[in-house]
């Protein structure tokens, strides 16, 4: 496909304003601390929304639609069934994650933890997220955007290929000049037009001649493809409604977002999550902003895709398996008209940029604070620190580009960073609110999860759930044993954590009693905020589609369940203050 002179201009046109963010924030970093969370002066609202465009990448439009060609709207409970975990972030982790002052989720294994041990996980992680899951994970966005320009464009693979890695070096580019002010502006700018763009895209799609409308759509699809929700059973007997077993169902639902790190759904916050949540102006702020990321993220996001999804449906009966993903890139060939078709691709470069450039970004504060600062530099100068973290930002990007050389599809690297890190995310909660977990407890909770994953797939042959099951129980049972087995953190250590951070929970031998019951009442409050938010974002996700497809009596007992649990959540915010910093 040739663009026209227009869509040309419109992509130069966004690549300039990102270009010119970069330059215009570059002054702003004088030290690591304003590289890597913006001098903890972004607004609240900004950080937010950068979430957001970090999670909307180049591959994510795509996904959904392969979700819903294979296992219709429910099929997207794979992902949908994280808001839970986010949730919780929200209520117990955002407050803390700001007052404890660290620049990076790494930096606070050596607050919580103490001695040779916190040292060595301190510097493992910092390498291995980093580093190594950091270019697993953009080379993962980079086969989506070969991809995308393949069908678009009609490219050859190593054509598409040398396009995107030109994209990403952008990115590199404008990310290492502007640090995280830079990629938290842009990405602001990028996320409205990459939703702009896609609702734009649905509604021509939807009102095509092909289509009809809604009305069209519902009479050319079967029924069951509009399910919301699963059907439990042990195999699908027609129709396209998403059908698991029990097991599967509880392990999404009731399991894997606790249980599981995931890149953007650590339990207990981590990664950008938690680097934005340290970006902002106050506790308050870092609560605002990843309620703001669970609300666009689950309830706003997903409707312009799901709907571009099912028109594939219709539109390429042909495709069938993992080549549905490509029904979302054809709509936009077919259906866009000059000007907007540049607007589309804009908007698909907007959200791969946005993603790469944090992932850059916040990888290289690991390599940078967590490694060479810590191991290798002690004592250097702020702009010193500044000039490493640009050019670690570039090498990243180089090693990115020979990780997506060597990739040939995501899926294997899904399920290597699901079921290799279960088990894992009750240490992560935990740290924070028991005084007796340790860095043993999170080394052999780090480290079990791959020989629980090896035995259950390599010498059981269990598949998920199963296997998933297995690792979760065995990593569990291995970290607990480990804790008893070992000595607490020293007392100074645990002392100064639970007085700069004051979490709460189990910290016995360093509250008063009086102080022990506030703190479960106040925790009681959040568990009450956390479901009834979780119950507000499921109704809002709920009421949009029921109102897209004329579904009335559904539509008013989600719009009821919305109201409902959007008072509760208020009430507690303002009368119970439970956002407020403990007294």
């Amino acid at each position: 496909m040739i663009l026209s002179t227009l869509d040309i201009v419109i992509v130069i046109a966004f690549l300039a304003l990102s270009l010119a963010i970069g330059i215009y924030y570059n002054k702003k970093n004088q030290s690591i601390e304003d590289y890597f969370v913006g001098g903890r002066r972004i607004p609240w609202y900004v950080a937010g929304i950068s979430m957001v465009a970090t999670t909307f990448a180049a591959d994510t439009p795509l996904a959904v639609t392969e979700l819903v060609g294979q296992s219709g709207i429910s099929g997207n409970w794979l992902w949908w069934s994280f808001l839970v975990g986010g949730m919780l972030t929200t209520f117990f982790f955002a407050r803390l994650w700001r007052k404890s002052g660290v620049l990076t989720e790494v930096e606070l294994i050596e607050l919580r933890y103490s001695g040779k041990a916190a040292s060595f996980l301190r510097g493992f992680k910092s390498l291995y997220l980093g580093v190594f899951i950091n270019v697993l994970i953009i080379g993962w966005v980079n086969l989506a955007m070969i991809a995308i320009l393949q069908v678009f464009f009609g490219l050859s693979t190593e054509t598409a290929t040398y396009y995107t890695i030109g994209a990403m070096l952008f990115a590199a580019f404008y990310s290492s000049l502007g640090g995280l002010w830079g990629v938290s502006v842009t990405d602001t700018v990028q996320f409205t037009i990459a939703m702009t763009g896609t609702i734009i895209l649905s509604i021509l799609v939807v009102n095509s001649p092909e289509i009809g409308g809604l009305d069209g759509l519902k009479n050319q699809l079967p029924e069951d493809v509009f399910s919301f929700f699963p059907t439990i059973g042990t195999a699908a007997e027609g129709g396209q409604v998403l059908v698991v077993t029990l097991g599967a169902f509880l392990a999404y639902v009731g399991v894997q977002w606790w249980a599981s790190w995931y890149p953007g759904a650590e339990p207990g916050g981590g990664g950008y999550v938690a680097q934005r949540m340290m970006s902002t102006r106050s506790e308050k702020e870092s609560v605002y902003a990843t309620l703001l990321f669970q609300v666009a993220h689950y309830a706003i996001r997903p409707w312009p895709w799901i709907l571009v999804a099912l028109c594939s449906l219709v539109l390429y009966p042909e495709l069938q398996g993992a080549e549905q993903k490509q029904g979302f890139v054809m709509a936009m060939r077919d259906y866009l008209p000059t000007g907007l078709r540049g607007l589309l691709l804009v908007a698909f470069i907007a959200a791969y940029m946005s993603t790469i450039s944090t992932q850059l970004n916040w990888g290289a504060g690991y390599v940078v604070n967590d490694f060479y600062k810590r191991f290798l530099a002690k004592g250097k100068s702020q702009k010193h620190l500044v000039l490493v973290s640009r050019v670690v930002t570039l090498l990243l990007m180089a090693l990115a580009v020979f990780a997506t050389s060597l990739m040939d599809s995501i899926s294997g690297v899904w399920a290597f960073l699901i079921e290799c890190g279960a088990g894992l995310g009750l240490v992560l909660i935990l740290r924070w609110y028991w005084w007796r977990v340790n860095a043993w407890s999170e080394i052999s909770a780090t480290l079990a999860p791959f020989l629980g994953f090896a035995v259950s797939r390599y010498v059981l042959g269990w598949e998920f759930p199963n296997s998933f099951f297995l690792t979760v129980t065995f990593t569990t049972v291995v970290w607990l044993l480990v804790t008893r087995f070992t000595k607490p953190e020293n007392a100074e250590t645990l002392a100064h954590f639970y007085q700069k951070v004051n979490p709460g929970g189990w910290w016995k031998p360093f509250q008063e009693a009086d102080e022990r019951t506030k703190s479960f009442s106040r925790m009681g409050y959040l568990a009450v905020g956390w479901i009834f938010a979780t119950v507000f974002v499921y109704a809002c996700l709920f009421f949009v589609g029921s109102l897209l497809f004329g579904e009335f009596a559904q539509k008013a007992i989600y719009l009821m369940a919305a109201v409902v649990s959007l008072l509760v959540v208020v009430y507690l915010i303002r009368s119970k203050g439970i956002f407020e910093d403990a007294k």
